[in-house]
């Protein structure tokens, strides 16, 4: 019998990598999107999959019935969206992922992955934090997934079995692409400029993660015996994938040909700093693999970047920059304030189109 997967959020940046690998492996797979990004692609969707277009602040426990798992990725994505209103963050990113988890327990739904960050521990300085580190929240996005994370531990039961996935910062070619995280930026900057400008002083550590193999390894947490990750919290990368920002630049510099490495160590310029430690998904998942470090993750998004001929243009624009395009949406009148339609699809199971496995 396949089991069967809502993923919401599958038209986003993680969700249309991770959707078509869950249907070539064999999953009954259905999204779940609002639509914000439909528009925001920079290479053709790899597949299409049966989905709800609906947003999630108005589920209810019918959407949910007949699931065995759910991977929650729907989120207003980074810093500057929750500060630009702190109200859409906490709407969207707790309230109706408290709901989301709340149906699903309700319907039946065995399995709830939540797409989580490394962001929520909150350290100013490069120390290593671990699931048990104290978590402290800096902005809105990452008080929005504490409170999610807490609220939704308290659901779990012998019929639900919640689990958090505190990603790294991820990079990697999607059909719905950013440029407003770190290396996706220094690679484009990079092939279409010809430079790599690093505005902090370069010491600032990210944990960078593959967006292929973060899909993977919700993959592996799905397949995973329940109790080796029932109600609990994983760092998920690897150590070795932890780098500060000046050698990430570093790295591109030498990848992309003729390319001049810049630091300009700016005031007022981004000094965030996260180093994981990642050992606890290590010894849950001994013989899983990250199959990218982050050298070859650079190399490879050059050979994209350049096969695409992306331009300067394409990397400033405003459908690869989510700040960037909610503004638009809402400038333009297609959202309200509330980052509502103006007007609505119909709200419905719509069935799959093209298959591009």
């Amino acid at each position: 019998m396949e089991t069967r997967v809502l993923v919401t959020g599958h038209n986003g940046y993680i969700g249309s990598v991770i959707a078509p690998l869950l249907a070539r492996a064999g999953y009954s797979v259905v999204g779940l999107d609002t639509g914000y990004f439909d528009a925001c692609t920079l290479v053709p969707d790899w597949a299409r999959v049966p989905a709800l277009r609906k947003d999630i602040r108005d589920l209810t426990p019918g959407d949910l019935v007949g699931f065995d798992a759910v991977i929650h990725l729907a989120a207003l994505s980074n810093d500057p969206i929750g500060n630009l209103d702190a109200e859409w963050t906490r709407q969207i990113n707790y309230e109706a992922t408290v709901r989301l988890a709340e149906h699903a327990k309700a319907a039946g739904v065995r399995r709830f992955l939540f797409s989580s960050s490394c962001i929520m521990y909150g350290m100013s300085e490069a120390n290593v934090v671990d699931e048990s580190s104290p978590l402290d929240p800096k902005t809105e996005y990452a008080r929005s997934k504490v409170l999610a994370e807490r609220a939704v531990a308290l659901l779990a039961a012998d019929g639900f079995s919640p689990t958090f996935l505190r990603n790294g910062t991820i990079y990697g070619l999607s059909p719905r692409m950013r440029f407003d995280t770190v290396l996706n930026d220094l690679v484009g900057t990079a092939l279409t400029t010809g430079q790599v400008v690093v505005h902090s002083d370069g010491k600032p550590w990210r944990p960078v993660v593959n967006v292929e193999d973060v899909a993977r390894a919700f993959m592996t947490m799905l397949a995973a015996p329940r109790e080796k990750i029932h109600n609990q919290a994983f760092n998920t990368g690897a150590n070795q994938l932890n780098h500060q920002i000046g050698e990430l630049a570093d790295m591109v510099a030498h990848a992309v040909p003729g390319c001049r490495l810049e630091l300009r160590a700016e005031n007022g310029a981004d000094q965030r700093t996260y180093k994981a430690d990642f050992a606890k998904f290590a010894r849950t998942f001994p013989d899983f693999e990250f199959r990218w470090s982050a050298e070859k993750g650079v190399q490879q998004l050059y050979r994209q970047f350049r096969d695409l001929d992306l331009t300067y243009e394409d990397l400033i624009d405003k459908r690869f920059t989510r700040l960037k395009w909610l503004r638009y949406m809402i400038e333009s009148e297609k959202l309200d304030g509330a980052l509502r339609w103006n007007h609505p699809a119909e709200e419905k199971i719509y069935p799959s189109t093209e298959q591009t496995l």
